[in-house]
């Protein structure tokens, strides 16, 4: 049956309207007229100043202005695939949405289809062992994080987070009332957590324990000895872990563990992961989080109150993305791999720079340190002089000061290019001790 449509009847009087009355005039100034609400702004709520941002897209912005000026610009800001989305992934998409009506509400946690593929997709990449009702699929995977955040954070409660690491935990830890703890990665210990310095940041006021691996920006990863520590540590402090395994299918050195299957840690672990980074599909915006029992019922209704459900259609290209060939997923990772050891062994060839080879992600964290510089000011000269848009160290926290952080996530040609540049610029830098800014 149709639905109606009612529409609101006009404010508007299309009458003759009623003569206003002249104003009443005197010898001395005209009367000013002052809004009720002048001397009372409106302003934004106060937790508004705890919330943070990704300075990537705001990078971004600076180097598309810089482009409308006729610059040309090799974007190794973003951290997306260039490569675009497996051609029967999207077919698929496009049959639900065109032949099945896959155009209304779908469950709050995902489509029963999708869910038990993810269970299939995780038990065979992972080892985890769960049930399609533990899973809960959201648009993209920021809000297993927030609502991870929103579930488990009263007032007070203190965050761990990596540090050089993705901003959103520092962001959401904070704005949620929490307080964030970070956790230092040091490049002489390549950019692992340092787990006798992570043990003595415990409290009892600890909550959460963040880890990522492999590690945005670094491209680092926690070993398995590593990761039993950490697990340990969580059972016998009574943490909850949120692991951030966005990156797992582009690991590519060493032998890929999942916290959650170890003893004591099916029921305190939040598993994250999505469908951006290994299938290229940033655009889609398909998360999900593998959760334990007691913690589906509040992520259920905070999927409810927010956004209520993830795109149906979407969610049907995400199925055959795990079920279907994994032909280019491969592909992909075998390119990154190849690149990866283009973009490095360029970064140490430049004089000043030096550069740890990262074991999975598409990132490189070259140090800088030599050119007496500010990340954020060789990041600035990078773009304005070199045409090479990358991002500063601190753009993933305080302790990324000295480095910088390019995505390899861009074909070939132009990461040799932009090496190129990179190394003219920052020898014409350490010649004339120059920073090439905006209006320069």
């Amino acid at each position: 049956m149709a639905r109606e449509v009612q529409f609101a009847r006009s404010t508007f009087n299309r009458g003759a309207r009623r003569a206003r009355p002249l104003p009443q005039y005197t010898r001395g100034p005209e009367p000013v007229e002052r809004h009720p609400h002048e001397d009372r702004p409106l302003k934004l709520a106060s937790r508004m100043d705890r919330i943070g941002t990704e300075t990537a897209f705001e990078a971004a912005a600076r180097a598309r202005a810089l482009e409308s000026t006729g610059r040309d610009v090799i974007h190794l800001e973003i951290g997306e695939p260039d490569f675009d989305t497996p051609r029967h992934v999207s077919e698929a998409a496009a049959r639900a949405l065109l032949d099945d009506a896959a155009t209304h509400y779908t469950a709050a946690t995902g489509i029963q289809p999708l869910r038990e593929a993810i269970v299939a997709d995780v038990k065979r990449w992972k080892g985890i062992d769960t049930t399609p009702e533990q899973v809960v699929v959201t648009p993209g995977a920021k809000p297993i994080m927030f609502y991870a955040m929103l579930a488990l954070v009263d007032d007070g409660d203190e965050v761990i987070y990596p540090n050089p690491g993705f901003p959103i935990y520092e962001s959401m830890a904070r704005y949620v009332g929490g307080t964030p703890v970070a956790a230092l990665l040091r490049e002489a210990n390549d950019f692992r957590i340092d787990l006798d310095e992570l043990t003595g940041l415990v409290t009892d006021r600890t909550k959460l324990l963040v880890i990522n691996t492999p590690h945005n920006p670094t491209g680092s990863i926690l070993t398995v000895e590593d990761i039993r520590h950490l697990a340990e540590l969580a059972v016998e402090r009574d943490l909850v872990v949120l692991a951030d395994e966005i990156y797992g299918r582009l690991q590519y050195e060493g032998e890929p563990l999942s916290i959650a299957t170890l003893p004591g840690m099916a029921e305190r672990t939040i598993t994250l992961d999505g469908f951006s980074k290994t299938f290229a599909m940033t655009g889609w915006r398909l998360g999900y989080g593998v959760l334990p029992e007691w913690l589906v019922p509040a992520f259920s209704r905070l999927v409810i109150n927010s956004v209520s459900c993830t795109n149906a259609f979407a969610q049907a290209g995400a199925m055959e993305a795990l079920t279907g060939s994994q032909d280019e997923a491969d592909a992909y990772r075998a390119e990154f791999i190849a690149r990866r050891t283009l973009m490095i062994d360029g970064l140490n060839a430049i004089p000043g720079v030096t550069c740890r080879m990262p074991h999975g992600a598409f990132y490189a964290f070259p140090n800088v340190t030599s050119f007496g510089r500010s990340s954020a000011e060789i990041a600035d000269h990078l773009l304005y002089d070199a045409g090479v848009c990358g991002l500063a160290g601190t753009a993933f926290g305080a302790h990324g000061e000295g480095y910088l952080r390019f995505s390899y996530a861009n074909s070939r040609e132009n990461l040799a290019l932009a090496l190129e540049r990179i190394g003219d610029s920052l020898a014409s830098l350490e010649r004339t001790g120059t920073l090439v800014e905006a209006h320069s």
